[in-house]
């Protein structure tokens, strides 16, 4: 009775556990175990249901495939359940994956199954649906039963073909979505520059990509699909093998991995995971493994399904890469976007062939959830050229309780705010782990647009101590700059002249380039239009910057603390000390034009404007310029080769003008 209790115990436990895990890995797309401690999890929970049936809850996560389905997107019911595969992780998993196989269909224990082996990869898995040769609809796996349509997102892909080279009357192709190495490193680099968390992995990037709700992002990702098999299909097509229905899908225009093969027996397939091991690494995706599959078409019919995975296939993930060490320092970096990043320094240990003597912890909340602290025993892991990290703690060491991160920024001494889960330096304009960033993005072009000081010109002005704020730069002074090597006399002047003409910017222009976390070019406009120059918007409350034109009360606290630190207020004033005298682009009171006052949006390209010039001269007019298709919009400007925009413009009767018009407008 005891023995029955406790297991009731532990497959709630595990049952919570692994729901947990599974909401936020597809939900959040913010996992917090390695793929290893998951499938761990999930292996003794159904390990336990087999012994104890009756013990075994409805929301199982072993009655179902995948997570939730978001309300984000419509539902989508897949024809036959989308199911995912049983892991194994060792040689004799795998061979006991084909006794298994030939005992279920009565084979000799000596001979050999042909199987089909695969790549592994890390992504999102989606389903196709193609009517007459034409692709009508996509979706997410998500519970396996039911996923998410995310047709217009999956469009953008161009490895997936809008239409086949042969028209099949219903084929659900099914696969998965990939972002390779060498773009996960572009968005993130791009997400650090933005201030934007960074995306884990590239499987997670994938997953975000495709379940934007704005089909532009996704398109801007360039992500890749490899097909690797089929739903319920019309039955015009034949093949009697998996390895042909590969090779029939990819005569059909559809996206097949080229690196599978047959093998003859077991023996062949652990060979094929031995290769695909080795090459891991060169490889341009992230792959955790290699999936077996039974051959024969027939014999996978034979063979059948149990519960959510199939018998005729089995996924032999790599190990993970994972060692045991000891903390013995946690230092604080502070990086080029203010966010303070925690870093473990542990005793060296080899893990994979590489000596590992640092770790990421991420953030507070993840060194919370793990209860880590200096002097800890931890699981370190490293996955290919990611950088190491703490999966969790083995043996906790004399300090109790979790590694706190401080309140005063390590880099400039200022007080450090709660922005999600990161901590960040609110001091942007002079902290010095930020101050590169800052001026580079205060000269850019669409800020100040002080031409000639760009990133390497500004690296040797900071390491000379040149400059320590962007208020500096209006303080240099001839001759300076003929310390740095390359800088003569006439570069020099040029850029002295830039300096000088960046003086008399527009106001929006001005706020953008302070760098304000969470304003871009639009809200700087509307800061401009609602409350006027700096004092109106350092007066604003949270409340009056989040409502008054619905940015939300995180953007409103952001501009809010900006305003709130003192140095950002002495930079600022010391930038008009130098003669920075932005002006307001706003129709005065008795003024009139057509457009002061209008909302206007760009779509395709213009003739005789760059996108800037033309919205610059809206904005030095009064109007607004507005970034998505809305009702409210008064002009929709149509270039050549207009969008999808254009499109909506037109569904919702919006007036829509050409390139003349708008010069008649600017004219008025």
């Amino acid at each position: 009775m005891k023995d029955n209790l406790a297991a009731k115990k532990k497959i709630d436990e595990l049952t919570d556990a692994v729901n947990y895990h599974n909401y936020r890995y597809y939900m959040l797309e913010d996992p917090v175990l390695s793929d290893y401690e998951f499938d761990k999890l999930v292996e003794e929970l159904t390990e336990l249901e087999r012994k104890y049936p009756q013990y075994a809850r409805e929301d199982s996560p072993s009655k179902r495939v995948g997570g939730a389905v978001s309300e984000k997107f419509a539902q989508v019911k897949h024809n036959i359940p989308m199911l995912s595969l049983d892991n194994a992780y060792s040689k004799e998993e795998v061979v006991e994956f084909d006794k298994k196989i030939k005992r279920f269909l009565d084979y000799d224990m000596d001979g050999n199954i042909e199987y089909e082996c695969e790549l592994k990869f890390d992504g999102l898995a989606i389903e196709l649906i193609y009517q007459n040769g034409i692709f009508i609809q996509g979706s997410t796996r998500g519970d396996g039963v039911t996923g998410e349509d995310v047709t217009a997102n999956l469009k953008t892909i161009k490895t997936i073909p809008l239409k086949l080279l042969k028209d099949i009357s219903y084929l659900p192709v099914r696969g998965e979505v990939l972002m390779d190495k060498e773009n996960f490193k572009r968005l993130n680099k791009e997400r650090l520059k933005e201030g934007l968390p960074l995306f884990a992995n590239p499987r997670n990037a994938a997953s975000g990509s495709i379940r934007q709700l704005d089909p532009k992002i996704t398109a801007q990702r360039n992500l890749i699909m490899f097909a690797y098999g089929i739903g319920k299909y019309s039955k015009e097509i034949n093949f009697k093998t998996q390895f042909e229905l590969m090779n029939l899908l990819k005569s059909f225009g559809i996206n097949i991995n080229k690196n599978m093969m047959v093998a003859n027996g077991i023996k062949g397939a652990v060979n094929f995971f031995d290769e695909a091991g080795e090459k891991r690494e060169s490889f341009p995706f992230e792959i955790d493994g290699v999936v077996i599959k039974v051959n024969d078409v027939f014999l996978q019919e034979r063979l059948g399904e149990i519960s959510k995975s199939p018998r005729w296939a089995t996924a032999y993930k790599f190990s993970a890469k994972q060692d045991v060490s000891v903390i013995e320092d946690i230092e604080v970096s502070v990086g080029r976007t203010g966010i303070l990043t925690p870093v473990a320094i542990l005793n060296p240990v080899n893990i994979g062939g590489v000596i590992v003597k640092r770790a990421t912890l991420h953030n507070q909340d993840e060194i919370d959830k793990k209860n880590i602290n200096i002097e800890d025993r931890v699981l370190v892991e490293r996955s290919g050229d990611v950088i190491p990290e703490v999966v969790k703690v083995v043996l906790k060491g004399k300090r109790s309780g979790a590694f706190n991160l401080p309140n005063k920024c390590p880099c400039c001494g200022s007080e450090v705010v709660i922005d999600g889960a990161a901590r960040r330096c609110m001091n942007e304009l002079s902290c010095p782990c930020q101050i590169k960033g800052a001026i580079v993005h205060f000269a850019s072009k669409r800020a100040m647009d002080i031409e000639g000081l760009g990133e390497r010109i500004v690296d040797r002005l900071v390491e000379t101590g040149l400059i320590k704020n962007v208020a500096d730069i209006y303080y240099l002074k001839p001759g300076d700059l003929s310390k740095l090597e390359g800088f003569g006399e006439k570069s020099e002047e040029n850029l002295f002249n830039s300096i000088e003409k960046s003086k008399n910017i527009s106001y929006d222009r001005f706020i953008y380039a302070l760098g304000i976390r969470h304003v871009g070019e639009h809200i700087a406009s509307l800061l401009v239009r609602y409350f006027g120059n700096i004092n109106g918007i350092k007066s604003a409350t949270v409340q009056e910057l989040s409502s008054k034109f619905g940015i939300g009360e995180e953007i409103g606290s952001s501009i809010y603390n900006f305003f709130r630190l003192k140095s950002n207020i002495d930079v600022i004033e010391r930038l008009f000390k130098a003669g920075v005298s932005p002006y307001i682009n706003i129709v005065k009171p008795g003024e009139s034009n057509l457009i002061a006052g209008k909302s206007f949006i760009f779509t395709g390209a213009l003739n005789d404007f760059t996108r800037d010039e033309a919205e610059n001269l809206i904005k030095e007019r009064g109007g607004i310029i507005e970034k998505t298709v809305k009702k409210s919009i008064d002009y929709v400007v149509a270039g050549e080769g207009p969008g999808s925009k254009y499109n909506k413009a037109v569904k919702l009767k919006l007036k829509i003008i050409g390139e003349d018009e708008l010069k008649s407008l600017t004219k008025s």
